[in-house]
């Protein structure tokens, strides 16, 4: 059975009322030039409704033959003739119970019920005229053709048509308690004549006849003309049927009664001795008289000063509108520091305060020295890119002194609620601004350094995605009119330079990503981390621990060992860890025995911090066939694998083990493959592929692992274990690989060096195109390591194995 949705859910009395059917885009009904109307379409009679164009009803559809006809339309072009019967109380309508006009209508969603019943929300698109029924099984279809609409008049006559409907409307909606007061905002928003005639003949109390006539009816202006007068006798009815509920209503009500107290009440207090918040607000206007703000800023805090004279203390409404304005007071509209420009100063301020990080220092100076140049500009929005313990976040700060101005740090990470960033709408208990304002209103300044930490562990849940939030605060085309929903008006943000913190840059949505200057920065060399220990580490550490005026020093050497043989990072945070334990160790031996020795050798280390917890003996001790060493990054820098191949009775099967994922995988297959095609070359014996299984796996199965840059690794164990040719001890390879046997760059290459060189490493092979990666390292850093740079597979091959 087909039903109108609201007259299902209404009761007898209820349906008298005048219901609006929202529809969902009124510019939709106009758009129909698109819609590729075909000259036969299945049909779907519809009891005690009409449906008008433009117009969205949901329907319960329930017979066998419609839900055949909706579901065939659904798949197909999602287009449904709708036709209403002559008679509602037929249940199973024939030819002749359907009306000749009907509307063709677009299926916008189908929903499966419980009951075997389908409920489909449907918009009417344009009239149709039913010229023929072709077929009557599974389900009606006709030939149809299309009634084109007139264009509405423009004369004035017609116009006060329009306005009469939309007033006799607007009377009914209001005599109607029934009828949500929304409505009457959606009939003022209508512009287009046509569709508001087909939106009110929709939600009329008239007789089914009467609206199929409306249907029916070509000229927009007779159309009109009924409509009017059905209106006139529903609003006849509705007057009628609200003097009735208003006969007894002779009180006041709750609301005004409560308003003339506090009247009286505010009165009795003035002749008392005058109002408690006078002093206050006067306290917030004379502020206002210094404060450097925009004309818009002024203007909404004059009203709602004016808007809280006129407030009792005593409300609920007064501390929110006070909060408010007193927000607007704290923030710094138009008040910033005064940068810097001295280049040379701020250059010997980054490099005082860290050690390396080149790329950045060059980006600042140039921001800077722009800044110099034309004295005004848009701030970047930059993104430092790195693994944990590198000193990103500390970099925001040295950056802030070495321009001048002000330093705040937001933590991005794990925040999940959009709120933090664009503030709680006032109406809200407990509303406060977004995190954004906040930080400017502590600083009091709207051009500090503000750094977004760990901008890619932002999350996101049913209360919103903080991400995309932050996309119209990091558009440096959007920020000067950024929205903050407690605020309720625009601030500038375009002066704030944005420092985003990051480990990893795939966890960051594309469009944010857009929007960043990212700076890549890679893990520290051996060199690098023993100047970062002597120039920062060890004396913070000194004085951390009361240690500072010992005079006892630790030796190059001794950072070197602590370094090599006690930590494996990218970072220094290990490291710093490390050299507070030596601190430790030397306050009890100077609370002990009060002295100390001079220096800290590095055969003091094993009786401070244990034996070493890393050691380069592994790669001596692992030098057999079917062993190659690769280079791996992660989040947290480079890192090295073993890869073993080996090989067991079988019938040439590949088995893979290790926490492998699809990538690495499919670089397994392939390595296999391509040695099984150069085997009629003599490098290795085709037979044993067919006798034997290859085994690989990767140790450390607790990780997962994946990519593609571990190819060349494994074809290199895979060709170890064939042929029984170990691989050349201290050496490691990383590169993607073709079934053509050519080697393909990979990224990290920096990380991965320095993590070889950590290890203790003597030769890396790479594909010939990183060869500008390593360029980019200083010379001194891999001071040691043979680099070959090689084109195929063959040429690892011959580097690799031990002849």
């Amino acid at each position: 059975m087909e039903m109108s949705f609201d007259k299902m859910i209404l009761s007898a009395e209820d349906e008298m009322d005048f219901l609006p059917i929202i529809p969902l885009n009124e510019t939709d009904s106009d758009d129909n030039g698109g819609i590729e109307i075909p000259a036969e379409i299945a049909l779907l009679p519809l009891r005690n409704t009409v449906l008008f164009p433009g117009v969205v009803l949901p329907i319960t559809v329930g017979r066998d033959k419609s839900i055949k006809a909706v579901n065939d339309a659904y798949k197909a072009d999602k287009l449904i003739g709708v036709v209403s019967q002559k008679d509602s109380s037929v249940e199973d309508p024939g030819v002749n119970d359907l009306e000749s006009i009907g509307t063709v209508a677009r299926i916008v969603k189908q929903i499966k019920m419980p009951d075997g019943g389908t409920t489909i929300i449907i918009q009417g698109k344009n009239r149709i005229a039913i010229d023929a029924i072709v077929s009557e099984n599974p389900y009606f279809k006709a030939k149809i053709s299309k009634i084109e609409e007139e264009e509405p008049p423009t004369d004035s006559d017609f116009e006060v048509y329009v306005a009469t409907i939309k007033d006799l409307a607007a009377e009914i909606i209001q005599l109607s308690p029934n009828i949500p007061t929304e409505a009457s905002i959606i009939l003022k928003n209508i512009e287009n004549p046509a569709f508001l005639i087909h939106f009110v003949s929709s939600n009329l109390n008239s007789d089914i006849r009467e609206k199929q006539r409306l249907l029916e009816i070509n000229s927009i202006r007779e159309r009109a003309d009924i409509l009017m007068q059905l209106l006139q006798k529903e609003l006849q009815f509705a007057e009628l049927k609200n003097k009735v509920a208003n006969k007894t209503r002779t009180e006041l009500d709750k609301q005004q009664r409560e308003y003339f107290l506090q009247q009286q009440l505010k009165s009795i207090k003035e002749e008392l001795g005058g109002e408690s918040n006078v002093q206050e607000i006067k306290e917030m206007q004379k502020k206002a008289e210094t404060k450097k703000w925009p004309q818009a800023a002024k203007e909404h805090f004059k009203k709602g000063v004016e808007r809280l004279e006129r407030m009792h203390p005593t409300t609920p409404d007064y501390s929110v509108v006070y909060n408010h304005l007193d927000l607007m007071l704290d923030l710094p509209w138009n008040e910033t520091t005064e940068d810097v420009y001295d280049l040379k100063k701020a250059k010997k301020t980054l490099d005082i305060d860290h050690f390396g990080m080149q790329k950045i220092k060059e980006r600042i100076l140039e921001y800077i020295a722009v800044l110099k140049l034309k004295g005004d500009m848009k701030s970047p929005i930059l993104c430092f890119v790195g693994p944990p313990g590198i000193g990103k976040t500390s970099l925001g700060r040295s950056i802030a002194n070495a321009i001048g101005r002000k330093y705040v740090r937001l933590s991005l990470g794990g925040l999940h609620d959009e709120s933090e960033i664009r503030g709680h709408r006032k109406t809200y208990i407990g509303a406060m601004a977004g995190r954004i304002l906040q930080s400017l209103r502590k600083v009091k300044t709207s051009n500090p350094v503000m750094i977004l930490d760990e901008i890619d562990k932002v999350a996101s849940d049913f209360r919103g995605d903080p991400s995309s939030a932050l996309l119209e605060v990091l558009d440096p085309e959007q920020n000067h009119t950024f929205y903050d929903n407690y605020l309720e008006m625009e601030y500038d943000l375009s002066k704030v330079l944005f420092i985003a913190t990051a480990n990893n840059i795939q966890n960051i949505q594309p469009a944010l990503r857009d929007r960043l200057e990212i700076i890549d920065l890679s893990g520290y060399a051996v060199e690098e981390k023993v100047e970062i220990a002597k120039r920062h580490l060890v004396p913070r550490e000194k004085e951390l621990h009361g240690l500072k005026d010992s005079g006892f020093k630790i030796a190059d050497k001794t950072l070197e060992k602590m370094i090599q043989d006690y930590t494996r990072e990218s970072g220094v945070r290990e490291l710093d860890r490390q050299l507070a334990s030596v601190m430790r160790f030397q306050a009890k031996e100077l609370a002990m025995k009060g002295k100390l020795k001079q220096v800290v050798a590095a055969s003091d280390l094993e009786k401070i911090l244990g034996k070493p917890r890393y050691s380069n003996e592994i790669y001596k001790t692992a030098n057999m066939p079917g062993v190659a060493v690769g280079l791996a990054w992660t989040y947290v820098g480079g890192d090295i694998l073993f890869i073993e191949a080996s090989l067991g009775e079988g019938k040439g099967e590949l088995k893979l083990t290790g926490n492998l994922g699809n990538v690495m995988k499919e670089s397994a297959t392939t390595a296999l493959t391509y040695l099984q095609s150069t085997a009629s070359k003599g490098v290795v014996d085709l037979k044993l592929f067919d006798k034997k299984t290859i085994h690989i796996h990767v140790p450390e199965g607790a990780v997962p692992k994946d990519g593609p840059s571990a190819g060349v690794t494994m074809m290199t164990a895979i060709a170890s274990a064939v042929t029984g040719r170990k691989v050349k001890p201290f050496l490691a390879m990383t590169g993607e690989i073709t079934l053509r046997g050519q080697v393909l760059p990979v990224g990290g290459i920096k990380e991965k060096v320095l993590a070889a060189k950590r290890a203790g490493l003597k030769e890396i092979v790479l594909c010939w195109q990183n060869e500008k990666d390593v360029q980019e390292i200083e010379a001194e850093f891999i001071k040691g390591i043979t680099f070959h740079y090689v084109k195929t597979m063959n040429q690892v091959l011959e580097l690799a194995l031990v002849r």
